[in-house]
């Protein structure tokens, strides 16, 4: 656990130097405030997942509800974390892994508001475990031996693709993971790099439109309707500032609404924050984005993780969970 602990002070130094959109490189706990509208610092990965927050701010959602965001992208929420901790952000998007992971590590967390859950439909989900056409690799068993790609080692999508293989009658101790960015994924599994990978959205239809293949959809493994990732804000900023997370949670809300409600859109701005090509847009799986978490799912993917080593002790969900 001292080496998670060191790789979060590690990680909010990359974030930090990462970090764009001000030339400001400090970062108030309140935001910046201009005719009634606050600025907000919010860190997330640019994947499907997040489009409902670059919606609402397009169609001044969160103008509505008196704030404006300010995106700063990582590679995976356990990236995001140490930054919303230190101050670097206000709020973040991650995993409900990473999110347990550092309550059990005594980081100071709060999830507040829902972000995405798996279609629960196997072939059809928005993440999935993927290998090139002509790979020898059919099933989740076959991954033994073999090298997968994940965006952050230790963690959700690792202990999916476990339970994947577990579940196919593998031996998921026998898996090689290594970590990747999810816009690396497509190229390293083309060129061989990697014999498998995990992607998710909008990197999935990348893969496909390459020739490449599914072969588990690891995400359903976990469980039914599995929520995924949460956004969040540190306990302080909490306490501090409640009026705005409460802001925050409504913009958020009725953002994640709009875009369940008017998929098209949401593929649509997908393409203002990543590299999908335009051809390849139509064939992008959307997320389901649900008003509220699925508990029993989170309970599940917590038990996965304490079989994995993950966390120090068990999860406090009743603290963690809005």
């Amino acid at each position: 656990m001292r080496r998670l602990l060191i790789g979060l002070t590690a990680t909010t130094v990359l974030v930090t130097a990462s970090a764009c959109g001000s030339s400001d490189s400090g970062s108030s706990d309140k935001g910046s405030s201009s005719g009634g509208v606050t600025t907000v610092k919010v860190g997330l990965i640019p994947i499907v997942d997040v489009a409902p927050l670059y919606l609402g701010q397009a169609k001044g959602i969160f103008e509505k509800h008196g704030l404006k965001l300010d995106v700063t992208t990582a590679q995976s929420g356990a990236a995001i974390v140490p930054g919303v901790v230190s101050g670097q952000f206000q709020f973040g998007f991650s995993n409900v892994t990473s999110l347990m992971i550092a309550q059990t590590s005594n980081v100071p967390v709060q999830a507040v508001a829902n972000a995405i859950a798996s279609t629960g439909v196997q072939g059809k989900d928005f993440g999935a475990v993927t290998v090139k056409k002509d790979s020898a690799i059919k099933t989740a068993k076959d991954l033994e031996g073999r090298t997968v790609a994940n965006n952050a080692l230790k963690n959700i999508n690792e202990t999916a693709v476990r339970a994947s293989v577990s579940k196919a009658g593998g031996d998921p101790d026998k898996v090689k993971f290594v970590e990747m960015a999810f816009d690396q994924m497509p190229a390293a599994l083309d060129s061989g790099q990697v014999d498998a990978a995990m992607v998710v959205e909008p990197a999935l239809a990348t893969v496909k439109s390459q020739g490449g293949r599914e072969i588990a959809s690891p995400f359903l493994d976990v469980a039914p309707n599995l929520t995924i990732a949460m956004y969040f804000t540190s306990t302080q900023y909490q306490q501090q500032n409640p009026e705005l997370v409460k802001k925050f949670q409504e913009a958020t809300a009725e953002s994640l609404a709009y875009a369940d409600s008017h998929p098209d859109e949401a593929r649509d701005i997908v393409t203002t924050y990543t590299k999908i090509p335009a051809a390849v847009l139509g064939d992008v799986v959307l997320p389901k984005w649900p008003a509220e978490p699925n508990r029993a799912s989170i309970e599940a993917l917590a038990k996965l993780g304490e079989q994995d080593g993950l966390f120090k002790s068990s999860p406090d969900l009743d603290k963690l969970l809005p």
